[in-house]
């Protein structure tokens, strides 16, 4: 399957959301140099819990404030919504190549979205330091992606090359 093959449709950023939300989100961005961003997203958040357009707003100031736990519960969260959406395993790990070859046509943004919400939550745990997660994440992304339209292949390769690097400094240190 290739994932670039379809047509943008049902874009997250058009959904519409709860009345507010939009405003909230709006507020947040332009108090982010203030340093007072979180109080509206959070808001926000309380107002539409299941809204990708506050998921997505909440993971990009977490991750931009250097919040990598939270980034990471925002990231999650969005990837429960997505998967519900388009029916997918509760569990990532079960996921197969035919729930992507069996998804309508009419989903196809919504499992692309889900893919590269995988990846972050994937370098999220790479960058927290969990390489056993991200490899495992970013192996299910390459196994589903042959042609690599997500681009989980050189973030694999580079988690494996980190593992083999702490290996060999730790039998550096060992000897």
């Amino acid at each position: 399957m290739d994932l670039l093959d379809f047509e943008a449709q049902g874009l997250y950023f058009d959904e519409p959301d709860v009345a507010g939300v939009k405003e909230l989100i709006a507020e947040a961005s332009a108090q982010y140099g203030g340093g007072k961003a979180e109080l509206p997203l959070l808001k926000a958040y309380f107002k539409a819990p299941e809204s990708l357009n506050v998921l997505v707003a909440l993971n990009r100031f977490y991750y931009y404030q250097h919040r990598l736990d939270d980034a990471l519960a925002a990231t999650t969260k969005a990837l429960a919504v997505i998967r519900e959406v388009v029916a997918f395993p509760e569990d990532w790990r079960d996921l197969q190549i035919s729930h992507l070859q069996t998804a309508p046509a009419a989903l196809l943004t919504q499992v692309r979205l889900y893919l590269f919400t995988l990846k972050a939550i994937g370098f999220l745990h790479m960058r927290l330091g969990d390489l056993q997660v991200s490899q495992a994440i970013f192996e299910k992304l390459v196994a589903l992606d042959s042609k690599n339209r997500i681009g989980a292949e050189a973030l694999l390769e580079l988690v494996i090359q980190r593992q083999a690097e702490l290996y060999a400094a730790t039998a550096q240190a060992s000897a």
